[in-house]
């Protein structure tokens, strides 16, 4: 658990990830990667809102005000939608 969430501190404004790809560096699921997210408790410092599905839809947000929340954090963070999915653009590549 702690690797996943030091991870999610190093992506930057602007990037989002997956849950797939947290799961490959983590050696766990994706399904895992996602109930890490949901049991995070200090998503200011954990930005759980910058992981998305791999095809780049908003899926899984248990923070308040759900799906429509996260997508306001990622668009003030300068992340665009088109058709309500996120480029891969956008997407961090972890060094």
């Amino acid at each position: 658990m702690h690797k996943v969430l030091l991870l999610l501190t190093k992506i930057p404004k602007g990037k989002v990830t997956t849950y797939g790809i947290l799961g490959k560096l983590c050696k766990t699921s994706p399904r895992a990667i996602g109930m890490i997210m949901k049991a995070n408790k200090h998503p200011e410092l954990y930005p759980c809102y910058k992981v998305v599905g791999s095809s780049g839809n908003l899926i899984g947000y248990s923070g308040k005000g759900g799906l429509k929340t996260k997508r306001k954090l990622l668009e003030r963070d300068g992340i665009e939608f088109t058709n309500d999915k996120i480029d891969k653009r956008y997407f961090y590549k972890f060094k």
